[in-house]
């Protein structure tokens, strides 16, 4: 008797989107499932992170550098913005963290240059997504000696 009542009732102007609506929510079950599924994705999508290219770091010329490898990582903005003040506003050069030393060690024998697709600097800007602007004015491969041959 009351399933009568309450669908014989007359519903108000507008209750049909109203209830149209609710139904399309989720309910607790619903969030709880959802929830659940997207803790069982995340390591799938963690696995899926290794599709992301690595930078590609090939050093022609081995040796140590000026700083250690995460220092450099970490620091090489700071240290060339430095060497640059102290240059340009100070008169002071020094080779320890010029852009031009940096160049000289890591231009790649093929391109010999730092930039390119495999170049040392722009594997890990690339990676990075951050665009160098040094080479806007500053010379992406080394000067050769007087007589040297390319």
């Amino acid at each position: 008797m009351n399933e009568q009542l309450i669908t014989s009732s007359p519903r108000k102007r507008g209750s049909s989107r109203r209830l149209k609506f609710l139904d399309s929510r989720l309910r607790g079950n619903d969030k709880l499932g959802l929830l659940l599924a997207l803790l069982l994705l995340l390591p799938v999508l963690a696995l899926a992170s290794d599709r992301v290219p690595k930078p590609v770091i090939d050093i022609d010329k081995p040796g140590r550098c000026v700083e250690d490898t995460e220092t450099m990582r970490r620091e090489h903005p700071d240290m060339l913005r430095h060497q640059r003040d102290k240059t340009m506003r100070e008169g002071i050069r020094t080779r320890q963290h010029s852009l031009k030393e940096c160049v000289e060690c890591h231009a790649s024998a093929k391109t010999g240059s730092v930039l390119g697709e495999k170049g040392f600097c722009q594997s890990c800007h690339d990676y990075a997504s951050v665009k160098p602007d040094c080479f806007g004015c500053h010379a992406s491969k080394p000067k050769l000696a007087a007589g040297a041959k390319p």
